[in-house]
């Protein structure tokens, strides 16, 4: 993809789907800043491409850091985030200094900066628990978490940001997001990389709930192909569009597959649901088709055999990334 933007700064960069577009950007020939606190970032995710890029350990909190590292970008990808619903639920005011002020001061950022390109990372909580699906960007959305609350409060600056400020901001609904790199070891990680590493120690895994409740899931390099496209296209200036597949999953349906992949086929542990959690989710990808080119390119299974792959060839014998 030829790119119309020449330099960029990626917050969060060390992270999952972060290290995933700083790989992107650098194949096609863009200069990349990246800035990371490291608190659920690691710096291995950036390892293969440490020396072609320029790395600042810091916080989106930090507004001078900041400053700094955004100084002569043209672009800005924003996923610096408290990314847990369970860790916001818990935590509401510590999430929302990240979520909420953070990106204010991302968005401040750009504007003093005069980066008229930005893309926020938000997400599918947003819709809330509407039995309505697939869900689109045009719905009344009701978030049921902080998390939630706090990306559509980041949406909403960023549509201000844009019509008061001439930012040309883009927002990302991103529905279940999985892959390579993704980090199993934390109580928050995606059901995903809980259940590879799972199946590949043969221990069973814990599913809160039933199990028939569904997920969107979209690969991570799906998702970086969207945020290219959308800080690519002056159409999307403005606009909020879902990143999916428009195909959903239940997560007792994703254990069998993650299972087969393994060969390992214990029976889960069912816990009570946990608060904040959404049953059904299904993104409708109409708009991000017809305004930014996107449709996702790996079906479930081609992405999930990947990252079987990459999770079994990381692993140390003992059973850890």
């Amino acid at each position: 993809m030829k790119l119309n933007f020449q330099r960029a700064l990626v917050t969060g960069g060390a992270g999952f789907i972060g290290s995933h577009l700083v790989e992107a950007l650098i194949e096609n020939k863009c200069d990349v800043v990246v800035l990371d606190n490291l608190s659920s970032g690691n710096p291995s995710n950036l390892l293969p491409f440490k020396d072609r890029i320029t790395f600042k350990e810091g916080d989106i909190r930090d507004r001078d850091m900041l400053s700094k590292a955004a100084c002569g970008c043209d672009a800005v990808f924003h996923l610096a985030a408290v990314v847990s619903v369970p860790q916001t639920v818990e935590e509401p005011v510590d999430s929302a200094m990240v979520n909420d002020i953070g990106t204010l001061f991302v968005l401040e950022a750009a504007r003093t900066l005069n980066i008229k390109r930005v893309v926020l990372s938000s997400s599918c909580a947003v819709y809330g628990d509407d039995p309505e699906l697939p869900k689109n960007e045009s719905m009344n959305v009701k978030p049921l978490s902080p998390y939630g609350v706090q990306k559509l409060n980041g949406e909403h600056y960023a549509r201000i940001y844009c019509d008061l400020y001439g930012v040309k901001t883009a927002c990302l609904r991103y529905f279940n997001v999985f892959g390579p790199r993704q980090d199993p070891s934390s109580p928050y990680s995606g059901v995903i990389s809980i259940f590879m590493t799972k199946s590949i120690n043969a221990e069973t895994p814990v599913i809160f709930g039933d199990g028939n409740q569904s997920r969107d899931f979209v690969f991570v390099k799906d998702v970086v192909r969207a945020n290219l496209l959308a800080a690519n296209n002056d159409r999307a200036a403005g606009l909020v569009f879902n990143v999916g597949t428009g195909r959903s999953m239940t997560i007792n349906e994703l254990w069998r597959l993650t299972s087969g992949l393994s060969g390992f086929h214990g029976e889960p542990t069912h816990l009570d649901s946990r608060p904040g959690d959404i049953y059904a989710s299904l993104g409708d990808t109409r708009r991000a088709e017809s305004d930014l080119g996107f449709k996702a390119e790996y079906d479930f299974e081609q992405g999930l055999a990947l990252t079987f792959q990459w999770y079994k060839n990381t692993m140390t014998p003992e059973g850890h990334l």
